[in-house]
């Protein structure tokens, strides 16, 4: 079952376990430079509005309703990051894919979970995915583009613009593992997540269906899942289609006003605002995907056209960096807001 609750995706499953429910935002960000540098984590400016599909569905293309799901609002070059939380520390397999490309491993979409390589993320463990996975540490930030205009993953995968938007799709732990954890330890291990200031005040393109594709440089490591595959409950998934609307068009859609656009990352370093590391002590990342690293960044591709699809793509000096460990002890909470 899946719910939408105060602009976040909450997947429960409460046939499986009263514990089972993974929470899940779509968080606005700034967008890094696309300059060929390693950025730190940008910061959390608060959630996507999301909206049911099947309540505009008479505005909607016939291909959002057959999907059904959620859709938000991006302004074209507008960046994202998903955050995953279990509350109680339920474990999850989330796999995530846009336009149907994973964006783990850069293949078509297919059920079930796979370690040959794993195309999925474990949660709790990992907090986030800012966007995909390029090399072992590094991801290429998730950027909106209007889909058709060659830019998206997706588009440059399997050469066509058929799905745009995001998939998301999550696998709970069997009870009896659970059950078995729980017998094992006393106190549970929680995961910080980075703080971020609110922030706001950047251009858009027409358009309504938007897709997303490859920004920016990070450092971001995506955990090897160290869970054994026979206690995942592969009967039990749950999966949910988000779609992107451009936010020039989401008025039309909706009647409510998208959220305002972000800052760029000059703006908000000049304004001595802190950028984030994280890192776990004794944790393995997966290989990057050669199939990601292939495509070509949007301001690559822009530049190939004699394009500029990234506007205010300056590149920044990050001087103020706050460094975020896995530890035991409280939250501290990068927030904001099929």
């Amino acid at each position: 079952m899946i719910e939408l609750r105060n602009d976040s995706l909450v997947f429960a499953f409460p046939e499986v376990h009263a514990d089972a429910r993974l929470e899940v935002d779509l968080q606005r960000t700034l967008r890094i430079p696309d300059d060929g540098k390693n950025y730190p984590l940008p910061p959390g400016l608060g959630r996507f509005p999301l909206r049911h599909v099947d309540d505009f569905a008479a505005r909607l293309p016939a291909e959002w309703v057959r999907h059904g799901g959620v859709m938000l609002p991006m302004y074209q070059a507008e960046a994202l990051w998903i955050s995953f939380r279990s509350p109680t520390g339920y474990p999850f397999a989330v796999k995530v894919a846009t336009g149907k490309i994973n964006a783990v491993t850069g293949e078509s979409w297919r059920d079930g979970l796979n370690r040959g390589p794993q195309d999925y993320v474990a949660v709790p463990g990992q907090p986030w995915l800012d966007g995909y996975v390029v090399e072992k540490g590094f991801i290429r930030q998730f950027v909106a583009m209007p889909l058709g205009a060659g830019y998206t993953a997706e588009e440059q995968v399997t050469g066509q613009a058929e799905h745009g938007g995001l998939q998301v799709m999550a696998f709970p732990l069997k009870r009896e593992a659970w059950e078995r954890i729980l017998a094992e330890r006393a106190a549970r291990v929680q995961f910080p997540v980075p703080p971020s200031p609110m922030f706001a005040a950047a251009p858009a393109s027409a358009g309504m269906a938007m897709g997303l594709g490859a920004g920016g440089r990070m450092k971001q490591e995506i955990y090897t899942d160290r869970t054994a595959m026979e206690d995942w409950d592969l009967r039990a998934s749950s999966r949910c289609f988000v779609h992107i609307a451009n936010s020039l068009v989401w008025r039309s859609i909706t009647g409510s006003e998208p959220p305002t656009v972000p800052p760029t990352s000059e703006e908000y370093t000049r304004a001595g605002l802190p950028w984030f590391d994280y890192y776990a002590e004794g944790r393995q990342a997966v290989e990057g995907s050669g199939i990601l690293a292939g495509i070509k960044s949007i301001f690559t591709l822009g530049k190939e056209k004699g394009d500029v699809p990234l506007p205010e793509n300056t590149p920044v000096e990050v001087g103020h960096v706050v460094g975020l460990h896995e530890k035991p002890g409280p939250h501290v909470v990068r927030e904001g807001a099929f």
